[in-house]
């Protein structure tokens, strides 16, 4: 019997008139293909490679461009554990912030962690097939990225950067942000500091006065770098940053500027957001989609006493 056949009731629905109803978007997420490739392709549109550092890894750094994906994990590590999970989730693709390796590693095994074996992650991806891709600088510097912080802080950004890209205006690090004044007086340091508390569930590390006014402030995830100095040339307030070099906060505390450090998980853990909307655009139906979640890498105890 056919698939249509006309074997059927008088006037009863058939699969072909099933077919006909349902909605285009649907059948085309029913027939979701793409290649390994295609979707690096896709991405890179997004986190063009010459944006990224000349040092930095950018891509697809482990696997075959030829293959179907099938789901898409999305981290902030590339860890031998979330590639384990990717693949125990049906992901043939763990897309992360940051890459597998920057220094090509020299030996491979089956580790637990890149520390006892620096191709442990390698050998992992080989294992699970599950092909590793990145964007990390060429991310940081993006539109996308620039406006996370801000606005997850209640910050209004400028559209300034501390540190332009010499090839945009509107790519580079360090965003540069009115902070909303605290009724008829402007916010101060510790009423910020609790607000990125709140916002993130773990208490920043804090450089400056407590009840020192911030008007002007500079957001920046991950590491500061050179950031730090160019949000105090950009006449801020406070830089809130991942993490900073301990001489390089006291310095520029010192100065004037408020230094408030999130963790540097903690500051970019919201960027697997940005990388899963980009997949969202590229193609990738949502249940195609998978979060591995590594908010609770570290911890630290609160009122304890010994």
């Amino acid at each position: 019997m056919g698939l249509f056949s006309k074997g059927g009731r008088a006037g009863a629905p058939t699969k072909k008139d099933a077919l006909s109803k349902r909605g285009t978007s649907e059948l085309a997420r029913k027939s979701f293909s793409m290649t390994v490739g295609a979707l690096e392709a896709a991405l890179l549109k997004e986190f063009p490679a010459e944006d990224a550092e000349g040092w930095d890894r950018t891509g697809l750094l482990v696997g075959e461009r030829s293959l179907p994906v099938t789901r898409v994990a999305v981290a902030l590590d590339p860890t031998v554990a979330a590639i384990a999970e990717a693949a125990a989730a049906g992901a043939n693709v763990l897309l992360t912030h940051h890459p597998a390796y920057l220094a090509a590693p020299d030996t491979f095994a089956p580790e637990a962690s890149t520390a006892v074996c620096a191709g442990a992650g390698v050998w992992a991806a080989i294992r699970h097939q599950v092909a590793l891709m990145d964007f990390h600088t060429a991310l940081d510097v993006s539109p996308a990225a620039a406006r996370v912080l801000p606005g997850m802080l209640g910050l209004k950004f400028t559209g300034k950067l501390a540190e332009p890209l010499s090839s945009s205006r509107r790519k580079g690090y360090g965003q540069v942000c009115e902070v909303p004044a605290n009724g008829d007086a402007p916010e101060t340091l510790a009423r910020l500091a609790a607000r990125c508390t709140a916002v993130f569930g773990r208490a920043p590390r804090v450089w400056g006065d407590p009840e020192a006014a911030v008007r002007r402030a500079v957001t920046c995830t991950g590491s500061a770098g050179d950031t730090g100095a160019a949000a105090l040339a950009a006449g801020a307030d406070v830089i809130v940053c991942g993490e900073m070099k301990y001489h390089s906060a006291l310095d520029l505390s010192q100065a004037g500027l408020a230094v408030i450090e999130l963790g540097h998980d903690a500051s970019e853990l919201p960027l697997t957001a940005v990388l899963a909307e980009a997949l969202d655009r590229a193609g990738v139906p949502p249940e195609a989609i998978v979060l591995v979640d590594q908010s609770d890498n570290w911890w630290y105890p609160e009122a304890v006493r010994v």
